[in-house]
């Protein structure tokens, strides 16, 4: 995936549109915890194995990566916002993560680091 393209893409279509005024920071994340909402949503109700096997369901599905989608483009706006470089910051924080989980600890374990 070309993030800077995408970006790119969607920071001349908010702007042909005369969006950036509606694109804060504050709106953005709002919007994208909208977003979120909104995949939730959809697997609120289901059981492990019925939101496991949702892969099969055509028209769930369809949903579920329209809702994905959502989510990545106000992601990336509110970075382009903000300045912030997703490939770089993904990066640091799989680092970070490395650190705070480390195999030998973490392995086939779902508690917390903090927890333990």
């Amino acid at each position: 995936m070309e993030i800077e393209k995408i970006s790119t893409y969607l920071a001349n279509f908010a702007k042909q549109r005369n969006w950036d005024q509606f694109h804060t920071p504050k709106n953005l994340s709002m919007a994208l915890s909208v977003e979120v909402a909104e995949l939730v949503e959809i697997f609120q109700w289901l059981t492990e194995e019925q939101s496991v096997q949702i892969i099969h369901d055509e028209k769930e599905m369809a949903l579920i990566k329209e809702e994905i989608a959502d989510i990545l483009i106000y992601l990336i706006r509110l970075a382009d916002k903000l300045e912030i470089d997703l490939e770089q910051a993904v990066v640091e924080k799989i680092s970070l993560n490395e650190k705070k989980y480390p195999k030998e600890l973490s392995k086939d374990n779902a508690i917390k680091y903090n927890k333990r």
